[in-house]
């Protein structure tokens, strides 16, 4: 037997109907995905500005404690170098002569005590 030869006619290749779903499907994928990733970095960076003037605030308070603290420092070196002043005035005889007088009431051999009439 002989084989018959049936030809064919060519097909023109249609784009089906079907193809150009899934495309704009995938575009819409596409597209959904990417504002998706737009929309993530757009909240880190909104959630780190809120999050920056946060910790400006909390610096701006630390810089007025530190400079609170400084002051303090400073009035305490101070009031120590004056409380070592009254130290070595206590130590002198002056001081010791002067609780004397104003507090015991004493007073020298030589000394007059003049009281004012009442």
């Amino acid at each position: 037997m002989a084989k018959k030869q049936i030809q064919r006619k060519p097909q023109i290749q249609r784009k089906s109907r079907k193809g150009k779903k899934s495309r704009k499907k995938e575009r819409i994928k596409s597209n959904i995905g990417t504002l998706s990733v737009s929309f993530v970095v757009f909240a880190l960076a909104a959630v780190i500005a809120y999050t920056g003037s946060g910790l400006k605030d909390k610096r701006d308070t630390y810089k007025q404690r530190e400079e609170n603290l400084k002051k303090q420092i400073e009035k305490e070196v101070e009031r120590s170098s004056e409380l070592e002043e009254y130290e070595k005035y206590v130590q002198t005889r002056k001081y010791i002569e002067e609780i004397a007088k104003e507090k015991l009431g004493l007073v020298y051999d030589d000394e007059i005590i003049l009281k004012p009439q009442k």
